[in-house]
């Protein structure tokens, strides 16, 4: 079965095949970069992180690009608040957000452009958009997009004009000629910081001092990075509309042509079923997350739901992914696994997860191939097994630590007081006294260690 993924618009899932035979061109919406990243901005990264492992493992060379805003109104009031530069505000909040996503073994992408890199050819696009009757600048200033000039606004959200335009009860504001209309370009004010500000008339456009909208930057850092017409646009459905959708009408007003031929959303992540959102107010940072969870079970815990879906976010949830990663590195702490130099594919259980995966990456039922296999690995104490979970455990990220290492995490008691309690069962039992042995067990179990007896001795784990 070759790969599907679901377009969101052609709101069908599609085959898959790259605009270039053996390489897959994928563009990711990133972070505004103005605070700690929550577990929604995980999920988002997570997902994709997902996507390009799975392209990487059928063999295909993937150019993963993920943008980071670096300019924007709150990224101003913060590093005014603040008293610093933007740049510092900026370098900081990315060093945070480095560290946060590599401990969750999110891999790093291709390129990582940040907007204040890419101004010069984000006014060139506006120039052209200009030029051709799409855009103008108001009397404040700003350059904006006129939406109801491009005839193909709408198609990604399936929003149409009609349907908007209650948004022209709203008296027009800032200049614009139509309330649908959207900024690309913002005139400087006063109030501003100078390092928010550029020379558009120094750089060659005549659209004076000021800072480029948000959508324009992934239009022109894609455009930049990828060409014209890559294969894969991604991103958190939060951004289907307007962002996606101005994208597009920015990108395809300015060149032509189809800016991506996949247009891929990940779902939201929920607290009380409200989405997990700073405005909100309900989010956890990852560092709030991970001062409670080891990272494999908060990578566990994102991944086992299709990304499409809502994630519904809990300590239960979190405690169940412990749980279930745990039941599969009991198998291979028990058996050896066996280094596998490549993944037989028509394998049955490889099989089973090559199918789950190739259909719009899907990972719960991939996730069931791995408890099965773990099964396998428990019932037949095959290092061939345990090696075929470890290696398909890989193309999502997990299974990787030591299996003693993770079981053993957690414990508030210390490694040598365990080994000590069970050295004394072990003399109890010796010595025929089995109440004593019992007691001790029930004792270690009270303060969370489960022990447990085979052929070679005994081992112990944490239950959490």
């Amino acid at each position: 079965m070759s790969l599907r993924i679901y377009n969101t618009l052609s709101r069908a899932l599609e085959p898959f095949t790259p605009i270039e035979a053996g390489h897959v061109r994928m563009y990711v919406c990133g972070m505004t970069i103005y605070d700690l990243c929550h577990i929604g901005h995980a999920r988002m990264m997570m997902a994709f992180d997902v996507v390009q492992r799975w392209l990487k493992a059928g063999g295909m060379r993937v150019t993963y690009v993920r943008n980071i805003t670096d300019i924007d109104d709150k990224i101003i009031k913060r590093a005014v608040e603040r008293g610093i530069t933007i740049r510092a505000l900026t370098d900081e909040m990315i060093a945070a957000m480095h560290q946060d996503i590599s401990a969750l073994a999110i891999e790093s992408p291709s390129l990582e452009p940040r907007a204040t890199e890419f101004v010069p050819e984000m006014l060139a696009i506006i120039q052209t958009l200009e030029q051709k009757g799409l855009a103008y600048q108001a009397t404040n200033g700003d350059v904006n997009y006129s939406v109801r000039k491009f005839p193909g606004y709408g198609k990604l959200s399936g929003k149409s004009l009609d349907e908007l335009r209650a948004g022209e009860r709203v008296a027009v504001q800032d200049g614009k000629e139509d309330p649908l209309d959207f900024v690309l370009w913002k005139a400087a004010k006063d109030t501003e910081p100078e390092d928010a500000k550029w020379d558009s008339n120094a750089l060659g456009y005549g659209f004076g001092k000021g800072r480029p909208g948000w959508h324009i930057e992934c239009s022109a850092m894609s455009c930049q990075t990828l060409g014209e017409t890559f294969d894969i646009h991604g991103g958190g459905a939060d951004l289907q509309f307007p962002h996606h959708e101005n994208e597009i009408a920015q990108s395809e007003g300015a060149t032509g042509k189809p800016l991506a031929n996949f247009w891929v959303h990940n779902g939201f992540v929920r607290v009380d079923n409200e989405k997990m959102s700073k405005s909100l107010g309900n989010f956890f940072t990852i560092r709030d997350v991970l001062r409670q969870y080891d990272a494999e079970t908060v990578r566990f815990f994102l991944i086992r739901t299709h990304y499409r879906s809502a994630l519904n976010y809990s300590d239960a949830h979190l405690d169940d992914a412990r749980t279930a990663l745990k039941r599969m590195y009991t198998a291979l702490d028990l058996v050896p696994a066996r280094t596998l130099a490549c993944i037989d594919w028509s394998e049955p259980f490889a099989a089973r997860f090559k199918a789950a995966m190739d259909e719009d990456f899907g990972t719960p039922e991939a996730v069931a191939v791995l408890f099965d296999l773990a099964t396998e690995v428990n019932r037949t104490q095959s290092a061939q097994a345990a090696g075929l979970l470890r290696a398909l455990g890989a193309c999502l990220g997990v299974l990787q630590g030591d299996p003693k290492v993770f079981l053993q995490a957690g414990s508030a008691l210390g490694e040598s007081s365990i080994l000590e309690r069970i050295a004394e069962r072990a003399a109890a039992k010796a010595a025929r006294n089995f109440a004593q042995a019992d007691n001790i067990r029930k004792n270690l179990l009270e303060q969370g260690i489960a022990l447990k007896d085979s052929a070679t001795g005994t081992s112990w784990e944490v239950l959490k």
